[in-house]
């Protein structure tokens, strides 16, 4: 007689495996939300315009924050509908960058001994099939970040030497770093709960701003007559967007945090040296963060995106840890 292979684990159905028999049998849009947004849009095929094919000149690291993209965006631990049109991820500051640390650097095929190579630490913890539950982490330093160093070096390296990696710019010396993670959780396929946790791994008081932020990939600058969406503030540590597909969602953060708004949209006069075709861009929260420039962001507290920004300076003691739920809802109204 033959015996059954079958065991009581076989009839177990966990709530992931629901959640993915909602979405093919009953197309309830369990992965309608997810990490869907890019590590890297500039130095892409996807942006290149230039007449000789050189991606990679063509929109760079140095422009990536002043210059909006067409065909998709990029940021740290972010997601988005799956058309990529409403975007979330984290911005970060240490007090000590010369920019806004918004997506990861890298070097680029021609600056890379070995090739193109980003020259991070950033790792996806977990996710469910359905991204009901994410969870990533990215070590910050509190020094500032060896951009420069990274690429002059490498350059100067051939193609029989190692590589020189983030590690040997020493920038992680004494563990004076920050581990960032970004944990995301769905109450249902409209309604994700964000957790931002930072912990200070160096041996003195650190600061760190922290900039959940929302926007909108830059669709209405290339179709005449394009609907424009919109952010606005609804109340105190509420932002609400409106998109014609999407329809009314809020991003709700805890703490009251100020609420800090621009346009995706181009900084020509930086980019080109010629007049920017509105007063509010897409640099503007680098300019307000790290330049102080209040001129920057707008007061209206409108636009095509926005962000909560968090100040940490006096809570990241030496093996401190501070958790924001930096969105208590995103949700569809």
């Amino acid at each position: 007689m033959r015996s059954s292979s079958r065991t009581a684990l076989d009839y177990i159905q966990t709530n992931e495996q629901k959640r993915l028999n909602d979405a093919r049998e009953k197309g309830i849009p369990w992965k309608k939300w997810g990490p869907y947004l890019s590590e890297r849009q500039w130095g892409t095929v996807r942006e290149d315009y230039s007449q000789d094919g050189n991606a990679w000149n063509y929109l760079t690291h140095d422009q990536a924050r002043s210059r909006a993209y067409r065909w998709g965006e990029d940021g740290l631990a972010g997601i988005s509908d799956d058309q990529q049109c409403l975007c979330f991820a984290v911005a970060l500051w240490n007090g000590q960058d010369p920019i806004l640390k918004e997506r990861l650097f890298g070097l680029t095929n021609s600056e890379g001994n070995h090739g193109e190579d980003v020259k991070e630490y950033y790792f996806y913890v977990d996710s469910t099939p359905t991204h009901s539950y994410m969870k990533y982490l990215y070590k910050y330093p509190q020094r500032e970040f060896p951009n420069r160093d990274l690429v002059e070096t490498n350059r100067r390296r051939s193609r029989e030497e190692f590589e020189y990696e983030l590690l040997d710019t020493r920038a992680f010396d004494d563990d004076r770093y920050f581990d960032a993670f970004v944990e995301y959780a769905k109450a249902d396929p409209e309604d994700i709960l964000i957790r931002m946790t930072a912990r200070n791994l160096g041996p003195e008081n650190a600061e760190l701003h922290v900039l959940p932020t929302l926007w909108f990939r830059n669709t209405c600058s290339w179709e005449k007559g394009a609907d424009k969406p919109k952010l606005g503030q609804a109340r105190d540590g509420v932002i609400v967007s409106s998109h014609q597909q999407l329809g009314e969602r809020t991003l709700s953060c805890e703490g009251n945090p100020e609420l800090v708004f621009t346009e995706n949209e181009s900084n020509v006069d930086r980019l080109c040296g010629l007049p920017n075709l509105v007063p509010y861009v897409k640099d503007a929260f680098h300019s307000y963060v790290v330049s102080g420039n209040q001129e920057a962001i707008n007061p209206f507290k409108t636009g095509t995106k926005a962000a909560a920004h968090y100040h940490l300076a006096p809570v990241t003691k030496p093996g401190g840890v501070v958790r924001l739920h930096v969105s208590s809802t995103f949700s569809r109204v």
